[in-house]
């Protein structure tokens, strides 16, 4: 049978459906019933997951599938994005500058992807800055190729490192289509363009931030939307 478009691909498919699971394993049969809500086929499916196993994005066990290390450390990023751990602000900055004399290209493709994991953003090249308002501790592969500094800019720094606009547009919109949202499928895309979305939140301190800005009310409004589509979900795989 010719497969229908679909809005996904296998593996976006597969990965979308691990990382909204706890624990990230699922079996065969269930990643192919959720695969079957986009259209499609059984085939693809499976090869798609020969392929991530492959590639070290799964291991696989018994017929169950997980995820590997580096996306249970996404999994988790995406889950404190949910529930961010902050602190209050007292006003100061963390900065990091790249001070390293010799970098290979990977090295410094790693850097970029931890620094924005940080919720970190560039000044300028090798500048690299977010307010002090967050829980968590410098991994190795910034300390080995930066000095850190904690400082209070002259000037309020915000509207040149994110699009505050912008990020709080989208967020309106993904609240309305939760709302509006019906069906596995779609709940399923809009479900993942949330998670996609709150991963790029800044986690601003109150201070730095429009006074309408939509940051918890999406949380709030995905906790209620999640909570009720995964009880659907479940009784659809389990079918």
């Amino acid at each position: 049978m010719e497969e229908r478009n679909s809005t996904l691909s296998a593996r976006s498919a597969v990965l979308s459906a691990l990382l909204g699971s706890h624990p990230p394993r699922l079996s065969a049969r269930h990643l192919v019933r959720i695969g079957a809500l986009f259209g499609i086929a059984e085939g693809t499916v499976r090869v798609a997951l020969s392929r991530m196993v492959a590639t070290g994005d799964l291991l696989q066990s018994g017929g169950r599938y997980t995820l590997s290390e580096r996306l249970v450390e996404r999994q988790a990023r995406q889950d404190e994005s949910r529930d961010p751990h902050t602190r209050p602000w007292d006003g100061t900055w963390e900065v990091a500058v790249v001070t390293a004399e010799r970098r290979a290209p990977a090295d410094r493709a790693a850097l970029r992807h931890t620094m924005t994991a940080l919720r970190l953003a560039e000044l300028r090249e090798g500048a690299w800055m977010r307010p002090a308002n967050l829980v968590r501790a410098w991994p190795e592969i910034v300390t080995a190729q930066c000095t850190l500094i904690d400082g209070r800019p002259h000037d309020d720094p915000t509207p040149l490192l994110w699009d505050l606009d912008g990020w709080a547009a989208e967020a309106r919109r993904l609240e309305d289509a939760l709302g509006r949202a019906a069906g596995l499928a779609e709940g399923f895309l809009v479900s993942a363009a949330v998670l996609r979305h709150l991963l790029a939140d800044p986690l601003l301190p109150a201070e730095l931030l429009p006074e309408d800005w939509p940051g918890a009310e999406l949380r709030a409004r995905y906790d209620d939307f999640d909570r009720r589509y995964r009880d659907v979900l479940r009784k659809h795989l389990r079918g």
